[in-house]
């Protein structure tokens, strides 16, 4: 993997809130699970975040931890997350990771899908 990668790599971050909910609901999946973040196209505003869970990590995987929580990341992914920040928000009308993604120039109301 490139040094690029692995700098911009460094740059996405897990809030504590984020982490805390990590461990929490991976408490019940398989042992070993992570949760996968990625980027698809789609969505209301040309890409949509997606979540999911994996228990193997892929060689150019691209690992977030924070307080024993993982996040997995594919190389395709990545330059779309760029200086990210994934946070958990539980507001009155839902709880949910929300992505604080600085490349994003516009993004739907729900905050799931967002534009380049």
């Amino acid at each position: 993997m490139s040094t690029d990668v692995l700098d911009r790599a460094s740059e996405v971050t897990l809030t504590p809130r984020a982490a805390a909910r990590i461990t929490e609901i991976l408490a019940s999946e398989a042992p070993g699970s992570m949760l996968r973040v990625s980027v698809l196209g789609g969505g209301c505003s040309g890409f949509s975040y997606d979540y999911g869970f994996d228990t193997r990590v892929a060689e150019d995987d691209v690992i977030v931890a924070r307080d024993g929580a993982k996040v997995l990341i594919d190389p395709v992914s990545l330059p779309y997350l760029a200086g990210a920040e994934i946070d958990f928000v539980d507001a009155l009308i839902g709880a949910s990771f929300q992505i604080k993604n600085p490349n994003a120039t516009a993004s739907c109301g729900c905050g799931t899908s967002f534009a380049i």
